[in-house]
């Protein structure tokens, strides 16, 4: 810290690249979320995307747009909490940049490498399975009981502490690179990100809703608040687990779940309640979409 950049040693392994933005009023709102957690979801977000290469993290950059009225406490509050991810993710920040703006905004540039091999997109088989990491809808539901201001109930913990503290799978992030075929972490929506996997590797997708992973309580407590749990869970977003394609025999029980199998590019991307009707669904965030 001081110099100009940041000097980093080349080393034999690829090495990859991120970077993530987050804005006020567009992916944060401080009217229920604190300035610690709004910067620990704003790292884990960018580090997310190395783990879904198959990748480590190596190092942060941290560029902060703050508006006129931030006060210095406020600013020791949003350190704090990128110190906490740094820690958490075992990715030291090694430089950045201070702005002023209209509006509160943390853009995190994460360098990661890849010590087993780069995962894609577009590498998934037909007759691969589809599985994914931890639970999926979490985030989704602890928002919304936030939005509604349930933060205190009990049922709803859970999820709300997905949400303010989301887990970038670092942690197994190498043994998925070591018996995937094709991986994306779910930021913008189970669907909608094995939409882009699936695009890119010419195929499709038959998901079972019955398998979905799911928090203990979670379909009560999405009922509770007058929503439907598997659209949570498909479309939600920001659960910032691994959703990723393999050989089933493959993947240890621990390691991930399995929610359905690669087919034919022709038949899309589609989700199957257990009578074995088809379920309608929509789609996840989208920046340019209303």
């Amino acid at each position: 810290m001081g110099d100009d950049c940041a000097v980093l040693r080349p080393t034999d392994k690829p090495r990859v690249w991120t970077v993530d933005s987050a804005i006020a009023g567009v992916h944060f709102s401080r009217d229920f979320m604190s300035l610690d957690h709004i910067a620990q979801r704003a790292f884990a977000a960018a580090a997310s995307d190395v783990a879904a290469m198959g990748g480590r993290a190596v190092a942060a950059l941290s560029a902060l747009t703050l508006p006129c009225t931030f006060t210095d406490d406020e600013l020791t509050e949003l350190v704090t909490g990128l110190a906490r991810a740094s820690d958490r993710f075992a990715c030291p920040i090694v430089g950045g940049n201070l702005a002023r703006g209209s509006e509160l905004s943390l853009t995190t540039t994460v360098l990661g490498e890849c010590p087993v091999r780069v995962l894609t997109r577009s590498g998934a088989q037909l007759g691969d399975g589809v599985f994914v990491t931890g639970t999926v809808g979490g985030a989704a539901l602890g928002l919304r009981a936030l939005s509604a201001q349930r933060g205190q109930e009990a049922v709803f913990l859970p999820a709300i502490e997905q949400f303010l503290t989301p887990a970038a799978r670092l942690d197994v992030a190498l043994e998925v690179a070591g018996l995937a075929s094709a991986a994306i972490d779910v930021s913008d929506g189970l669907l909608q990100d094995l939409e882009h996997l699936c695009r890119a590797s010419r195929l499709g997708a038959r998901i079972e809703a019955a398998l979905l992973p799911l928090l203990a309580g979670f379909v009560d407590a999405a009922e509770g608040l007058q929503l439907d749990p598997f659209a949570l869970a498909l479309e939600g977003g920001e659960d910032y687990q691994l959703l990723f394609t393999a050989p089933r025999e493959l993947v240890p029980a621990g390691l991930a779940t399995w929610i359905g199998s690669v087919v034919a590019e022709s038949e899309g991307v589609r989700v199957f309640e257990r009578a074995g009707t088809e379920r309608a669904t929509g789609r996840g965030f989208d920046h340019f979409r209303g």
